[in-house]
């Protein structure tokens, strides 16, 4: 086998591997919002699909998979079935550029925990993750449904709002990484006072607020606002393309979770792991599962929020993005310069 057959099979394996672990992050983070929301509110939550109701989200695919399948009459055929799919597939291509973990030596063969690693990594999740708005978009255009419409317009207004903020914290970093190369940015960050959350925790809460945002989730749910929209954009949605929705929505929950801890938490690092790189695979293991548990907490940390918080009102929404997080963005910025400079 030459060497390019065998880097293609490593490649397809790590696709493979990442996207299948991504689906069943996606699947089990439903269950563990729903166990920890019943928690929340003395209640006892999912426990009769398999034991301790571990099974429940596979319940819940097949459930889908078998609801009927309709288009309300007037809907935009095209954009009512085309709009699950864009609000999908963006959140599946955000885990490309994630590294995992250091790089798994086996002899001769270096093989980075990373499927890709072009030297544009933030910039090109950045770019990605801002197509999800446009299925919402399209779902509420296509639908032909008032409160449809509304939850679209809710969420451009919010996309327009909360991106410019987003980009502009993470700007703060790179101005202090000097790079958007995402393996790099990970590397910089050795040590616990490495990590760019205490060089940057201006930026970082930023980033945490604006990534809420992003992702649609308690208390910035207007696109969806069930008590004043019954469902938003997914009102006249059923089966498995509401099934598209809800897991687009938890993936793209995971993966800003993963970028969240890859800028600002120091990504696979901590402190004393690199006490085991004699032994190249505990060290690849232990740094995937460092990413993990980190990944994992920042998901219980959203949460957490969801059921705590209530949702802004719409006016609140629109003045914390451009009378708040906007100028403490530019605020940011002029600091880290001077920073730098001085």
């Amino acid at each position: 086998m030459n060497q390019t057959t065998l880097t293609l099979l490593i490649d397809a394996g790590k696709i493979a591997v990442i996207l299948g672990c991504t689906m069943g992050a996606v699947a089990y983070t439903t269950f563990a919002e729903r166990r920890f929301a019943a928690f929340m509110q003395n209640r006892i939550g999912p426990n009769r699909a398999g034991p301790w109701g571990l099974l429940q989200p596979l319940a819940d695919g097949f459930k889908f998979m078998f609801k009927e399948d309709f288009v309300p009459e007037f809907a935009d055929r095209f954009l009512y079935r085309l709009a699950p799919i864009v609000a999908f597939v963006p959140a599946l291509l955000l885990v490309g550029v994630l590294p995992f973990g250091p790089d798994l030596v086996i002899g001769s063969q270096v093989i980075p925990l990373q499927i890709a690693d072009p030297n544009f990594g933030v910039l090109y999740f950045l770019a990605i993750a801002s197509f999800g708005v446009y299925g919402v978009i399209m779902a509420g255009w296509g639908s032909n449904n008032k409160y449809s419409i509304a939850g679209g317009l809710r969420a451009s207004a919010m996309m327009i709002s909360y991106e410019v903020s987003m980009g502009l914290a993470v700007v703060g970093l790179i101005m202090m990484a000097g790079t958007v190369h995402m393996s790099t940015i990970v590397g910089q960050q050795d040590g616990f006072f490495g990590w760019f959350i205490w060089k940057q925790p201006l930026g970082f809460l930023i980033f945490v607020v604006t990534t809420f945002a992003e992702t649609h989730r308690v208390p910035f749910d207007l696109p969806e606002a069930e008590q004043e929209l019954v469902g938003g954009y997914n009102t006249e949605y059923g089966s498995m393309q509401l099934g598209l929705f809800q897991m687009g929505e938890y993936a793209h929950l995971i993966t800003a979770s993963a970028l969240m801890v890859a800028l600002y938490l120091g990504g696979w690092q901590f402190p004393g792991l690199n006490l085991l790189e004699n032994s190249p695979i505990l060290y690849a293991l232990a740094g995937l599962t460092v990413m993990a548990v980190k990944v994992f907490f920042i998901i219980f940390v959203f949460i957490w929020v969801r059921w705590t918080i209530p949702r802004f009102r719409y006016d609140q929404l629109m003045r914390l993005g451009w009378k708040v997080l906007l100028p403490l963005a530019l605020l940011n910025i002029l600091v880290t310069a001077l920073v730098i400079l001085i």
